[in-house]
């Protein structure tokens, strides 16, 4: 069994993109309300007298767009300086992020995932939900800034739908070959958006790896992350290429996380809500941290079974939610 130390921690619900494959068009979003998500506290609260004493010491920060919560540099401030804090990382769309990158790095955030699904300004718009309004240009002075005030690694995530995208896939790859960046490429998942671009389905990453491999060849990387991703690299490339396969190459017996919703829920796995638990509620209502430290031991035990549960069901998990509420 991996040892169960990285907490993703969805800040918030919302988002400023409305991308198809978290947010399809139509879909009906209720936004928590402010009082309903985990103020500062409790989340410092929650860390530090439950997580980090259980084992936990990576974290990464996502939403919704993290970049939208208040107060969102003070926060990366308190977790990055709890000294058990191994690693702080986040997952951003970048749209926010360049006036904010120094700031962020200055207060101790070190890693950041950003999402590029496209090259093109036209088919990025079509796929994040802005047509009309152009926002490629934005993302990518993010991406920028981010490079130039130092984010090591700087990882650009890439969700690769067919007949949309994937004619680029050796355009992105290529942007790792004199750039110290980290391209990740990842299989689309159909959580509430089964639908969504009907017979298309989905790529293999090991299609995408044969493709990459006939234009210049690929090798594995010795850089491994905390993550799923299997790590290549173009031949003499300065960056890494990531292929995350959770379609095609089930990954949850090597799962080392869980997930905290922007609302307080504990969830052991993306795909399978068995045995979470309401911190938040427990947490307002009294609960001695003693006694929610028991129940995320209990938990953490039952995840391999969880786990295995889910790598041998041959679905794609028991979520009704999209990706954007689930805080993936």
């Amino acid at each position: 069994m991996n040892q169960v130390d990285y907490l993703r921690i969805s800040l918030i619900d919302r988002c400023n993109f409305r991308c198809q494959y978290c947010m399809p068009e139509g879909a009906e979003l209720d936004y928590l309300l402010r009082q309903q998500l985990l103020t500062d506290e409790e989340l410092l609260t929650l860390l530090n007298e439950v997580f980090i004493p259980v084992g936990f010491t990576r974290f990464r920060l996502t939403g919704g767009e993290p970049l939208l919560r208040p107060r969102l540099v003070e926060l990366v401030r308190a977790i990055a300086s709890l000294p058990q804090t191994q690693d702080l990382s986040m997952t951003t769309n970048g749209f926010l992020l360049a006036p904010m990158a120094q700031n962020l790095y200055d207060a101790g955030l070190r890693r950041i995932n950003i999402s590029l699904d496209s090259l093109d300004s036209e088919i990025f718009d079509n796929i994040s939900g802005n047509r009309g309004r152009s926002r490629w240009q934005q993302v990518w002075d993010g991406i920028l800034a981010a490079h130039r005030v130092g984010f090591d690694p700087l990882k650009l995530n890439v969700v690769v739908i067919p007949g949309v995208n994937d004619h680029e896939i050796l355009d992105l790859a290529a942007l790792t070959i004199d750039r110290q960046w980290h391209v990740r490429f990842i299989e689309f998942m159909p959580i509430g958006n089964g639908d969504l671009f009907g017979d298309r389905g989905w790529l293999s990453s090991a299609e995408l790896r044969q493709r990459i491999s006939d234009r210049w060849g690929l090798t594995e990387s010795a850089i491994r992350g905390n993550g799923p991703a299997d790590v290549f690299k173009i031949p003499g490339a300065k960056g890494t290429l990531g292929f995350i396969s959770q379609m095609s190459e089930c990954f949850c017996d090597r799962c080392n996380r869980m997930r905290l919703s922007a609302d307080g829920w504990l969830r052991p796995c993306l795909l399978n809500e068995t045995g979470q638990i309401d911190l938040k509620t427990a947490l307002r209502s009294g609960v001695d941290p003693a006694e929610l430290r028991t129940q995320v031991q209990d938990l953490l035990q039952i995840k391999p079974e969880i786990n295995y549960k889910q790598r041998n069901s041959g679905t794609t998990g028991i979520y009704t939610r999209t990706m954007s509420q689930i805080g993936g």
